[in-house]
């Protein structure tokens, strides 16, 4: 494969993420729902069977028989109960659903793993790293734009250093997703802001001022007058964004901002289906006690039909 197209698609890409945009650009990390399905176990389980397995894979469940929606349920208990003592917990099963639920992550992990790991040995150097994403590039003039391909290998260095934890240069397959996906990682949060930052920090006084604030996200362009969310964006940034009121943004008042405290989804969900399938109430559940509850985690042709009778009967 051609590295050169590549390598200038994606330098294009960080430049026009780092440009002026026209339109509101968001910096705020959210979590996604779990479901786009109301939670409403009087009606179905449909929440409950995406936020569980995810949207794509809870559709795979629905084709099966019950017998053998039961049986895989079964295999994936096993995989749920980390610590093999027989017993799902809800902190187990809040770390499912967040893997269910990230399940993009690492097939995208998955593709870039097999162009990376160069000499198969089951890591990433950063040197293969290094050499597959750059390789002879650096060779070549950097673009007149600003651009700069040593300032870009540069912070994914440093980026690659904040992921690999036992400092050896090289990331195992959980390494490599916390440097590909900092944002969903705790001890790579860090990174992401001063990331933020340096994107959006045009005077190089490592803060963030209102000038700078706007300009990440609305370009004027000649136009006189400012969109309504410009404005609220103003007093968004004086009112609650500049916390110490010094008119500019630091690292934690950054972080606060693009990386808010959300209300946990997963644990919720979790806590949801061990309450509703724990059976002799000893706050964890066994493989047997989730898979007789089957139809709340999972569906099955005739939860399917089921639903189906029911739409039916509402024409």
């Amino acid at each position: 494969m051609e590295l050169r197209p590549l390598i200038m698609c994606f330098a294009l890409c960080v430049v026009y993420a780092t440009s002026k945009p026209t339109d509101k650009k968001d910096r705020v990390h959210h979590d996604e729902p779990l479901s786009s399905r109301e939670h409403d176990d009087t009606e179905n389980f449909d929440y409950d069977h995406e936020a569980f397995l995810g949207q794509e894979e809870a559709k795979t469940f629905d084709q099966l028989t019950p017998e053998e929606s039961k049986e895989r349920l079964g295999m994936l208990v096993e995989r749920i109960d980390e610590d093999k003592d027989g017993y799902v917990t809800v902190e187990e099963m809040k770390k499912w659903i967040k893997h269910a639920q990230k399940r993009w992550i690492y097939d995208d992990v998955d593709r870039q793993w097999k162009s990376h790991d160069l000499n198969g040995d089951n890591v990433v150097s950063w040197e293969e790293y290094k050499n597959a994403t750059y390789g002879y590039i650096l060779d070549d003039p950097d673009p007149e734009d600003g651009f700069s391909y040593r300032q870009m290998m540069a912070r994914d260095e440093r980026r690659f250093k904040m992921a690999d934890q036992d400092n050896d240069m090289k990331a195992n397959k959980e390494e490599f997703t916390a440097f590909l996906h900092p944002e969903e990682y705790d001890h790579m949060k860090d990174i992401v802001v001063l990331e933020t930052m340096e994107d959006i920090d045009k005077n190089g006084d490592g803060l963030i001022d209102l000038d700078e604030y706007i300009g990440d996200m609305y370009n004027q362009e000649g136009d006189t007058s400012e969109p309504e969310w410009v404005k609220t964006e103003r007093e968004q940034f004086t009112e609650f964004r500049d916390k110490n009121k010094d008119g500019k943004m630091d690292k934690e008042e950054t972080r606060d901002w693009i990386l808010p405290s959300d209300y946990d989804h997963a644990e919720a969900e979790a806590k949801h289906l061990v309450y509703e399938s724990d059976a002799d109430k000893d706050g964890h559940l066994t493989k047997a006690e989730i898979v007789d509850k089957y139809d709340l985690f999972v569906g099955s042709q005739a939860t399917d039909f089921g639903e189906a009778l029911t739409r039916h009967d509402e024409f």
